[in-house]
């Protein structure tokens, strides 16, 4: 096979790619927002979870939890309070000002596309939570400008550890945004910390996943044993997530998984 060959045949993957994941992108964009609104106090963790499920294979996308090594016990990650991320689904009943972080990802068209976002059940609660919240939010959106052809990973990290300090917030090091495509989870590692001009050079076509943690304590966690998935602080304070998906461009960035 000729190299002209080769070259073509690799852009048409780029493209494939491409293509399935802004679609996929919109999907579970639009998926997220229906879910801020529609979660309320008095719901159970395993009732939101049965609604994204059904939602889901409503818009014509598939679960991606279900094609997990380990088998997840649920369609979605629910994070409650103290719960940092991979929270498994539970009977807990939601209650107005709860911290919960929803984290989803699904497949669609062959490719992943992943998101996660930090909501106060019923819209009140600690004003520390709220401005947790709205710092971590700005330190993704700080990461994501850093996205552009020719920048490093360590650029992305180093904007987001900015914002998070600054906010007085701990940064959660051991959970860091990846790689995404035809899998859920690929190189380059993405971390929420760095060194500007250092690791990965991004080019044009790479999709990554910028997903900032922190929390109002220290950020020391641990896996809860009971469930084998969700990921607690362990002094108890309270966690946060967000997470886009982006792809590299020849402009600098798209963001994949907006409405």
């Amino acid at each position: 096979m000729s190299k002209k060959v080769i070259q073509s045949k690799k852009q048409a993957e780029i493209e494939q790619k491409i293509s399935a994941m802004r679609a996929g992108g919109k999907i579970l964009g639009k998926l997220l927002q229906d879910l801020k609104e529609y979660v309320k106090p008095g719901m159970t963790g395993k009732e939101v979870d049965a609604w994204v499920r059904s939602e889901i294979e409503k818009r014509g996308a598939k679960v991606a939890y279900d094609y997990l090594e380990e088998d997840f016990p649920g369609a979605i990650c629910i994070s409650v309070n103290d719960e940092l991320v991979h929270g498994a689904p539970t009977d807990y009943v939601f209650e107005e000002g709860d911290k919960v972080s929803f984290d989803l990802d699904i497949l669609y068209g062959g490719y992943y596309t992943d998101s996660a976002f930090t909501m106060l059940v019923g819209g009140k609660g600690s004003p520390a939570i709220k401005q947790m919240i709205q710092t971590t939010e700005r330190a993704m959106w700080a990461g994501i400008d850093q996205v552009k052809p020719g920048a490093k990973i360590g650029d992305i990290g180093y904007a987001v550890e900015k914002v998070l300090l600054k906010g007085k917030l701990g940064v959660i090091e051991n959970y860091i945004g990846h790689g995404i495509g035809k899998e859920m989870h690929m190189k380059p590692d993405v971390p929420n910390y760095g060194r500007r001009g250092h690791g990965y050079t991004l080019k044009v076509g790479d999709t990554i996943c910028i997903e900032p943690m922190s929390c109002l304590g220290k950020p020391a966690n641990y896996v809860d044993e009971d469930s084998n998935w969700t990921v607690k602080m362990k002094d108890g304070s309270i966690g946060c997530h967000c997470e886009h998906t982006v792809l590299v461009t020849e402009d600098g960035v798209e963001v994949l998984t907006l409405p």
